[in-house]
């Protein structure tokens, strides 16, 4: 019983130590990712443009 107990203790420590690490960024995913937020922000507005322009018609 006792062995078991130190088992799962063990188990349990080996999860958070490797679920605890948290995943970093390079520059260039960064770099990828602003760049696609910004493409998604113009295509944002180009669609309220249109949708502007289509209301006054």
């Amino acid at each position: 019983m006792k062995k078991l107990s130190y088992l799962f203790i063990a188990l349990f420590s080996l999860s958070l130590i490797t679920t605890s690490c948290r995943e970093e960024k390079s520059t260039g995913e960064k770099i990828e990712e602003a760049v696609d937020d910004t493409g998604d922000a113009i295509e944002d507005a180009a669609d309220e443009v249109e949708d502007a322009v289509d209301d006054n018609k």
